[in-house]
């Protein structure tokens, strides 16, 4: 394996040399890089391999902002001309600011194919029939999944969100087999239709593709998703900043795998220390992507801040990891990370005495937040359960080793969403903190 884990030595030759061409591109016609090397003291030409990609400084997320604040609008990283820019994406992350993303006609089409191969690797084929239930605007895991699915053929639904009726429409009048969407909206639309009556199980999906946040991979929220369509799940990981999905899994393959190898060289660090982490099982560690072929806001070391665990390896060797949560969602009590993802398996753990909803409050906005963790969870049935809220909070203390005061709430209140589910409120009215990105997502 090379250094950075992801990539079989089959292929180690073909990805340094794109990754050489790509420096070359963006020394050549990216000012901010030019800058940033400069001061780091770093030169882009002694990269020669992935294993000396070390010698380069990080890109964060802030130095994005601000360079598209400086030289609106895609800022001094976009390394290509608007004209040649035929489609804009944007993130928001935990500030609410968009961050603009730029694609050429080359980037797109290299976007196309490597979700393309993210979804067959997942099981779609062209005999499906796709309920797309994923946002076809700014969002990453819109209009490019889309592209994605007519490219390999499979019929496409394009539903987006905030259009549940028409969902339940497509289920009644076609053999839909598969649903693309977040894993708030598989479990938002299961909810949606049986308050009106249908089992979800009885329109015979058989396959359930999300992505866009954490959940696919948490086991109670996928055991309950799984339970909801009677159908497999599988999940994606991406990146609105440098692809819509990165990493898929394979069915039944316990973890997701590189998927976007031709258009992104994949890091392992230990957020801590910025220090490389070899991708073998039982590891975790941050992610890093550097572009390997992209024309518009082409990135090199962009810190992503996804948490993922190596769970083990494919049958050719490849390293399957998990997303465990976001650096920047992560909460601290105590000394110790909380990711909010973690306390949503625990409730979810205990459905049906919960509905899987919960909402964790703070006074103020993270990540160090006094004990004990305050949380709201839905019970899952109107008449009082005298023994849940203690159960939930032993629970919490023994697996995630802080303390917790659980109040319960009616089933219904604490709201739906059909993208992406914010499990932090913050009570002083800074905008709440989210649960995850990615396709994105």
């Amino acid at each position: 394996m090379t250094v950075p884990g992801f990539i079989p030595e089959s292929a180690a030759d073909r990805t340094d040399a794109a990754l050489r061409a790509q420096l070359a591109y963006v020394t050549a016609h990216s000012p901010f890089y030019a800058r940033l090397w400069e001061r780091h003291g770093a030169d882009p030409a002694a990269v020669r391999t992935a294993a000396d990609l070390d010698r380069l400084p990080f890109t964060e997320k802030q130095l994005l902002r601000d360079s598209q604040a400086g030289a609106p609008p895609l800022g001094e990283h976009a390394a290509a001309p608007m004209a040649d820019v035929i489609r804009l994406h944007a993130s928001t992350g935990t500030t609410g600011r968009p961050s603009w993303v730029g694609v050429t006609r080359s980037d797109a089409e290299g976007w196309t194919e490597a979700v393309a191969h993210a979804l067959r690797t997942q099981g779609l084929t062209r005999d499906d029939i796709v309920i797309h239930g994923s946002g076809l605007t700014l969002f990453v895991g819109g209009l490019p999944v889309r592209d994605a699915v007519e490219r390999i053929g499979a019929t496409l639904v394009p539903i987006g969100t905030g259009a549940s009726e028409k969902a339940l429409l497509a289920l009644q009048s076609m053999r839909v087999t598969a649903l693309h969407s977040t894993p708030s909206y598989a479990r938002y639309l299961a909810e949606y239709l049986r308050e009106r009556g249908h089992d979800p199980r009885a329109f015979g999906l058989r396959k359930v593709i999300v992505g866009g946040e954490p959940g696919g991979g948490e086991p109670a929220f996928r055991a309950q998703v799984e339970a909801d369509w009677g159908a497999a799940v599988t999940e994606g990981l991406g990146n609105a900043d440098m692809a819509p999905i990165i990493f898929a899994e394979p069915p039944g393959a316990g973890g997701m795998r590189l998927t976007a190898q031709d258009i992104v060289l994949v890091e392992l660090i230990d957020p801590d220390t910025g220090e490389t982490v070899p991708a073998e099982p039982g590891a975790s560690g941050e992610l890093v992507y550097t572009s390997l072929n992209r024309r518009s806001c082409p990135l090199v070391r962009f810190r992503t801040r996804d948490r993922v665990t190596v769970t083990g390896r494919d049958t050719d060797g490849a390293p399957l990891i998990r997303c465990v949560g976001r650096t920047d969602d992560m909460l601290i009590v105590l000394g110790v990370n909380v990711f909010p993802s973690a306390v949503r398996d625990i409730v979810q753990a205990l459905h049906p005495r919960t509905t899987g909803a919960l909402r964790i409050l703070l006074d103020h906005p993270g990540p160090r937040v006094e004990p004990p963790l305050r949380i709201e969870v839905e019970q899952g049935k109107h008449e009082a359960d005298a023994t849940l809220a203690s159960e939930v909070e032993q629970l919490v203390k023994s697996r995630l080793s802080v303390p917790a005061s659980v109040r319960l709430v009616s089933p219904g209140s604490l709201g739906r969403s059909e993208m992406k589910t914010r499990l932090v409120h913050v009570a002083d009215g800074s905008r709440p903190r989210g649960a995850g990105s990615r396709p994105g997502r």
